[in-house]
């Protein structure tokens, strides 16, 4: 059975497989300074840890962070990525959040006012 878990849509994400970075043409709407924080962010990620890195969005809007190894990839840095990510959240809660009510808003149709009050209280 699928979860909300397992379906997502994918803002962007990167390989240290193959050394490629991947950003979804649906968000071309967003600044290019965010466009480059999020590529950064994720190339780093990656050449820190290895694996592949992705952001993306539950079908209500929630962002997600989600790291994964190939099978037998003894480069991969488990605790490391676990840390990291712990830190990505920390450090990149704004970010996130202005995310969050972006996609909310554009593609799930919601009311951007009644969003920022929200995020107000």
């Amino acid at each position: 059975m699928m979860t909300e878990q397992d379906y997502r849509i994918v803002l962007c994400g990167a390989s240290a497989y193959d050394k490629k970075y991947y950003f979804n043409n649906k968000f071309d709407r967003l600044p290019e300074n965010v466009k480059e924080e999020l590529q950064i962010l994720c190339v780093l990620f990656t050449e820190e840890v290895g694996g592949i890195f992705t952001v993306g969005f539950t079908p209500t809007g929630e962002l997600l962070l989600d790291t994964t190894a190939e099978e037998g990839d003894l480069l991969y840095d488990e605790i490391g990525s676990g840390l990291m990510l712990k830190k990505i959240r920390t450090d990149k809660q704004e970010l996130f959040k202005a995310l969050e009510i972006y996609f909310r808003v554009t593609f799930l149709h919601e009311d951007a006012a009644a969003l920022l009050q929200e995020e107000d209280e």
